[in-house]
C-alpha cells in the first residue's frame, strides 16, 4: 500500500476515533456514570469487543449505506469520512453524544450533490426511518426491561450488596454485548466510504480463514475506534451517564441492555435470516444512532416514573445536535471536496459514461420503464453523469425510480471474463456457479446486467428468484456475488482506434 493511500484513509481513522470518543458513551456511559465500572475497565472490554463485532458481522450494515451512494474515488471518500469526523469531533468537544450515522449520511449526500450521481431515495428513506423508529424502539424496549427487572428484584428480595455485585457483573456483560453490536452495525459509518474504493486485497490465514480485503478495512477502522474510547471518551461517558437523567445501577444496566438490543436488531444478520426464513418481516440492516439509541432508553424510563428528573435543557441541547450534524456534514462535504479538487488537484469522484441503446431500450422495458420517451436519446453517448441526468430531465418527468433504473441500464462499465482471476471467486460463489463462468472465459460485456444475464441463462444458480419475503436473502446474496464478479473483472473501456 502507497503512502498516498494511508494519507486518505487517515479521515476514516479520524472518524473511528471520534466514533470511539463518542459512541463508547452509549455502551458504558451510564455504568461509568453511576460509578459501578472503571472507566479504564469499561473501555478495555468495549475497545476488544467492537473490534469482534466489526470484523465477524459489520458487512451487513453497509451494503444499505453504500446503496445510498458509492463514493467511487480514494480522494471523495477521504473527505467524507474527514467532514463527518470533523462534525463529530467538534459536537464531542462540547460534550454531546451526537449520531456518527447521522453525520456519515450527511457527507455521502454532500459527495452525491459535488460529484453529480444521484442519492437513492429509497435507501435514504430507510435510514431517516430508522433515526425516529430507533430511540423510540430503545425506549420501549427500556421500559418493559426496566419494569420487569424491578419486578424480579422485589420479588427475589435481593440484598442490597448482592444486587450491586450482580448489576457490576450484568454492566460488564451488557457492556461486551453493546460492544459487539456497536462494532458491527457502526463500523459501516468509519469505512462504509472506502468500501468502492478498498485498497486491501484478500489472503489467507495459514490455510484456514479468508482474511477479506473488507474485514482488514473494519479491523483498521475497530482499531481507531478503539484508540478515541481510550483517549477521550470519558467526558461525554458523564454526559450520558449523569447530566441527561440521574439513573440507579439497576436503571443504567436496563438503559445499556435496551440500547444493545436495539444496535443489534439492526446490525444481524442471523436474526434477518431467522426472520426471513420463518416468512415473518425482517429489519432492515441500517447502521442507526448508537447515542439516539441510549437516549431514548434513558428517556423511556425517565417518562416511566413520570418525567420526573429528566433534565429537558440537555435532551434539547442533544436534539439540536441531531438535527445539525448532517446538515453541517454535508455542507463541509461539499466545500472539502471543491477545495481538494480544484486547489490540491485531486480525484474526488470518478465520472460515468453512457449509452442508450437497443439493447439498454430492451432491458428498460422488462423492468418496466416506457422507453418511446427515450427514443430522441437513442444511440447517443454522454460521458459526464450530471450531463446525462440534465438530459433526461429535459426530456421526459421520470420518476426518481425511472431515473435510476435508466441511470444503471445505461452505464458503461466494461466488464470481460478474465482466465487468470477466476479462482480468486472459488470460496465466493458456489461450485455450480462457478463451473457456469468457465465457458464465458474471454468474453466482455459493456453494462455488468449483460453478464448477469448470460450467467442467468445458463443456470438457475444464477437467476434471481421472485421478490417474496422467503427469497429476500436468497436474492440479496446473489446481487452480492454478482457484485463480486463485476468487482474482479471489471477494466477501463477499449479505446477505438
Amino acid at each position: 500500500m502507497d503512502i498516498v493511500v494511508l494519507i486518505f484513509l487517515c479521515s476514516g481513522l479520524f472518524l473511528g476515533w471520534s466514533l470511539g470518543a463518542n459512541d463508547a458513551a452509549n455502551v458504558f456511559g451510564t455504568a461509568v456514570g453511576t460509578r459501578m465500572i472503571k472507566f479504564g475497565t469499561a473501555a478495555l472490554i468495549c475497545a476488544v469487543f467492537v473490534a469482534l463485532g466489526a470484523v465477524l458481522s459489520g458487512a451487513g450494515a453497509s451494503h444499505t449505506l453504500g446503496k445510498l451512494g458509492a463514493v467511487n474515488a480514494l480522494g471523495g471518500s477521504f473527505m467524507a469520512a474527514f467532514a463527518a469526523a470533523f462534525t463529530v469531533y467538534v459536537m464531542t468537544r462540547l460534550g454531546l453524544p451526537v449520531s456518527t450515522s447521522q453525520a456519515i449520511v450527511g457527507a455521502i449526500i454532500g459527495w452525491n450533490l459535488f460529484s453529480g450521481f444521484p442519492t437513492d431515495t429509497a435507501a435514504l428513506t430507510k435510514i431517516v426511518g430508522t433515526w425516529i423508529a430507533c430511540p423510540l424502539l430503545a425506549g420501549v424496549i427500556g421500559v418493559v426491561l426496566f419494569k420487569v427487572t424491578t419486578a424480579v428484584v422485589r420479588w427475589g428480595k435481593i440484598h442490597i450488596v448482592r444486587l450491586d455485585s450482580w448489576t457490576r457483573i450484568g454492566l460488564i456483560l451488557a457492556g461486551a454485548f453493546g460492544s459487539y453490536a456497536l462494532g458491527a452495525n457502526n463500523i459501516a459509518n468509519v469505512m462504509g466510504v472506502f468500501v468502492a474504493s478498498n485498497p486491501f486485497t484478500s489472503f489467507n490465514v495459514a490455510g484456514i480463514f479468508n482474511f477479506t480485503g473488507i474485514q482488514q478495512l473494519f479491523l483498521l477502522g475497530a482499531a481507531a475506534i478503539a484508540v478515541g474510547i481510550f483517549t477521550y471518551s470519558k467526558r461525554v461517558m458523564l454526559t450520558v451517564g449523569g447530566d441527561l437523567l440521574p439513573l440507579s445501577p439497576v436503571a443504567a444496566w436496563v438503559v445499556v441492555v435496551s440500547h444493545s438490543i436495539v444496535l443489534f436488531l439492526f446490525a444481524s444478520r442471523g436474526l434477518e435470516h431467522t426472520l426471513a426464513s420463518a416468512g415473518l418481516p425482517t429489519i432492515p440492516l441500517v447502521p442507526v444512532s448508537s447515542s439516539q439509541a441510549v437516549i431514548g432508553a434513558v428517556i423511556g424510563i425517565g417518562l416511566l416514573k413520570g418525567g420526573r428528573g429528566i433534565k429537558w435543557g440537555v435532551l434539547l441541547n442533544i436534539s439540536s445536535g441531531w438535527v445539525t450534524t448532517p446538515i453541517v456534514s454535508c455542507l463541509m462535504c461539499f466545500i472539502g471536496l471543491f477545495v481538494l479538487q480544484n486547489v490540491f488537484n485531486q480525484q474526488v469522484y470518478r465520472d460515468a459514461s453512457y449509452v442508450i441503446s437497443t439493447s439498454v431500450m430492451e432491458r428498460l422495458e422488462k423492468d418496466g420503464v416506457a422507453t418511446d420517451r427515450l427514443e430522441k436519446l437513442k444511440d447517443q453517448r454522454f460521458d459526464k453523469v450530471r450531463e446525462f441526468r440534465s438530459v433526461l430531465a429535459d426530456v421526459a418527468d421520470f420518476t426518481s425510480d425511472e431515473e435510476a433504473a435508466i441511470l444503471d441500464r445505461g452505464k458503461i462499465d466494461y466488464v470481460i471474463v478474465d482466465n487468470s482471476k477466476l479462482w480468486r471467486l472459488e470460496e465466493l460463489v458456489s461450485d455450480q456457479q462457478f463451473g457456469v463462468l468457465w465457458p464465458l472465459v474471454g468474453r466482455s460485456y459493456l453494462h455488468p446486467w449483460m453478464l448477469a444475464e448470460d450467467l442467468a441463462e445458463k443456470s438457475d444458480a444464477w437467476k434471481s428468484r421472485p421478490e417474496t419475503k422467503a427469497n429476500k436473502l436468497f436474492n440479496r446474496r446473489l446481487e452480492q456475488q454478482r457484485h463480486e464478479v463485476y468487482d474482479l473483472f471489471r477494466r477501463p473501456e477499449p479505446r477505438k482506434e
